[in-house]
């Protein structure tokens, strides 16, 4: 799990393919890399990687055909930035939302602009996903943990405040750009509760949870 803080912007390295799937090194920049093990994962742009070897400043990965298949990864080359963030630990703070690190799709920035002393930034997401997507919920960009500001359709918008749009990748996006989106769990898990195939009769458990039970404990 992570929380969609980003700790560093690194790049990527080196890629190796492999019958079909990548090995890749990533540089890591200034992120602190003492307290890493082999095995721990290590999220690229909203991609949670585990590190098969590391060093002082990087970390190498292997990336599945699937990861490659439904993520940006597959147009990564040398010198590619990434957002990188380590797996959160039980005592950490949460400052952003909860993160698997598992892209449910990839979006598009439609427009960029400035807003006061923020940058705006609309994308559309893939229709898939949608309906996942809400206005002040949350929504992983890139593995930038975000509120969305407004949705129109497929199209959302963020506010990008000065530090973030510095410490990370989204400075370099541009109209047209491909990006990582991943959805709040919560949506995922609510629709998966509400569209689940009823118990059969012979089931120890029935499900009590329904629309109406949700609209009359909060949630609309």
């Amino acid at each position: 799990m992570f929380t969609g803080i980003i700790e560093a912007e690194g790049s990527i390295s080196k890629i190796e393919p492999r019958d079909g799937d990548w090995k890749v090194t990533i540089n890591t920049g200034k992120l602190d890399m003492s307290d890493v093990a082999l095995g721990d994962s290590i999220a690229a742009n909203g991609i949670c990687l585990t590190a098969i070897e590391f060093g002082r400043d990087y970390y190498v990965a292997d990336v599945s055909g699937e990861t490659l298949s439904v993520t940006t990864a597959t147009d990564w080359s040398v010198g590619t930035p990434v957002n990188l963030e380590k797996a959160l630990r039980l005592q950490d703070r949460l400052g952003g939302h909860l993160v698997s690190g598992h892209v449910d799709g990839v979006g598009t920035v439609k427009t960029i602009s400035q807003d006061a002393r923020s940058w705006r930034y609309q994308v559309e997401a893939p229709l898939a996903i949608c309906k996942y997507i809400a206005t002040k919920g949350s929504v992983c960009i890139n593995g930038i943990s975000l509120t969305v500001n407004h949705v129109d359709g497929c199209v959302f918008d963020v506010n990008i405040v000065p530090h973030t749009r510095q410490e990370t990748t989204i400075k370099h996006f541009l109209v047209g750009t491909k990006v990582n989106l991943e959805v709040d769990l919560l949506a995922r898990y609510l629709e998966r509760m509400l569209s689940a195939p009823q118990a059969s009769e012979n089931d120890a458990q029935v499900s009590s949870i329904t629309e109406q039970f949700l609209a009359e404990n909060g949630f609309k």
